[in-house]
């Protein structure tokens, strides 16, 4: 009998011999204290004075420890046919599925930061430089930041327009003070410059771009500030390729301070020079400016006139129209034909005013060298000049340009739909 109870708890038996309960075939006389054969206390004896007990011959079972609730009789019919499959010590383990699911996750994520922190390029025309955080060279003097040309950023032709190549220059400047710990509060503004309610403006800029980059290309952009006569700053670009030195495009700019509560331009105060001088380089990256003067246009000497309306989106944080949206702004009025036959190489502007959102700006274009339609002809030089409609001059502008090497656009599919 007790070989038979210790099976049963450990080795379920599927006979009905084994899983009913079995009366004992005496009742047990005695007090409250009695008990059956099992250990268990009997209930109390009735008034009639006969006690009855109901023995189990399958004791309570454990599994991994855990008792297992006891039958009661009106359940006999169910129990029998609760589960089918036999208790066993495999399939009565605990889930170990999630806990194991935890694990694996907590691994993949401390060895996706580490890929981060101890990333390297997998191919040499990736940069050590290749998410765009800049860094300074040549004993801090210069800042240098990579761009990779995105898809958004190409034209009709599928090279980056002037627009973005003009924006990457403003990134790096403006990162260049951020990384000398110069920024304040306002747009490239130091310290000194912000508790004085003062901004930079740009009054003189000349671009030359060797050649445009295309979609997935990848350019090094330099810049270093250095002094332009007492009371004015000058800011030197140099973009090139970086796997072969191929420089891409050039600039320099003039920077003047303007007081952006009465918005007139201002002298440098000693505390800002303080601030800026430490970084100025005496290194030009264009020998030969162009100094030449650049005339003013109106509807007779202008070929094309075209009406450009500012939008809330041509802001920057200065509350005045941002100095690249000009170049696009000039470049409206110039025919389709130049745009698609030639290529911009150079740029001079001059920034005469400031623009806001609520200006209604006409753009004026005057053609100054011949040109047709074949682009195998000769460079053409325009003149521009973006105006409000009370005649108050922004911009004058030159612009130069060179054929398109038309046959390899051809050849290679490039070459954009002629408009009607």
């Amino acid at each position: 009998m007790v070989s038979s109870m210790a099976a049963s708890t450990f080795f379920p038996a599927s006979s009905s011999s084994l899983g009913q309960p079995v009366k004992s075939s005496k009742p047990f006389s005695g007090g409250p204290d009695s008990v059956d054969v099992r250990g268990i206390v009997a209930k109390p004896a009735s008034s009639s004075g006969g006690l009855k007990v109901k023995t189990n011959a399958q004791s309570s079972p454990k599994i991994n420890g855990t008792k297992v609730s006891l039958r009661k009789d009106g359940q006999m019919a169910e129990d029998d046919t609760l589960s089918s499959a036999p208790r066993t010590f495999y399939n009565q383990l605990p889930d170990w599925s999630m806990l194991l699911a935890a694990i694996i996750t907590i691994f993949l994520a401390a060895e996706k930061q580490l890929t981060l922190l101890d990333w390297k390029p997998k191919r040499p025309d990736m940069l050590s430089d290749a998410f765009g955080f800049g860094m300074t060279v040549h004993n801090g003097l210069v800042f240098r930041q990579n761009f990779s040309i995105r898809s958004y950023e190409i034209g009709a032709d599928r090279t980056a327009s002037i627009e973005t190549l003009m924006n990457h220059l403003q990134e790096t400047a403006l990162n260049h003070v951020k990384s000398a710990g110069l920024l304040g509060d306002g747009f490239g503004a130091t310290p000194e410059m912000s508790r004085r309610n003062l901004i930079w403006v740009v009054t003189k800029m000349q671009v030359l771009v060797e050649r445009y980059p295309i979609w997935g290309d990848v350019v090094e952009v330099d810049t270093w500030v250095g002094a332009s006569g007492k009371n004015g700053m000058r800011k030197d670009w140099h973009v090139r390729d970086p796997l072969t030195g191929e420089t891409i495009m050039e600039a320099t700019s003039v920077w003047v301070m303007m007081n952006k509560l009465t918005r007139r331009l201002t002298k440098i105060p000693e505390e800002v020079r303080g601030e800026i001088e430490p970084y100025f380089v005496e290194r030009t990256i264009i020998v030969d400016e162009d100094g030449r003067k650049l005339p003013k246009l109106d509807n007779d000497t202008a070929d094309y006139v075209r009406k450009v309306q500012p939008h809330w989106c041509d802001l920057d944080v200065n509350q005045h129209v941002n100095n690249v949206k000009y170049i696009g702004w000039m470049l409206e009025s110039a025919p389709i034909s130049i745009l698609e036959n030639y290529e911009l190489s150079s740029m001079t502007l001059e920034y005469r005013r400031e623009c806001g959102r609520d200006s209604v700006v006409q753009s004026l274009t005057a053609v100054s060298t011949n040109y047709s339609d074949n682009p195998h002809d000769a460079a053409v030089e325009c003149k521009h000049l973006l105006r409000l409609e009370c005649g108050a001059e922004i911009v004058r502008g030159r612009t130069q340009w060179r054929p398109k090497q038309a046959h390899q656009l051809r050849e290679a599919g490039f070459m954009p739909i002629r408009s009607s």
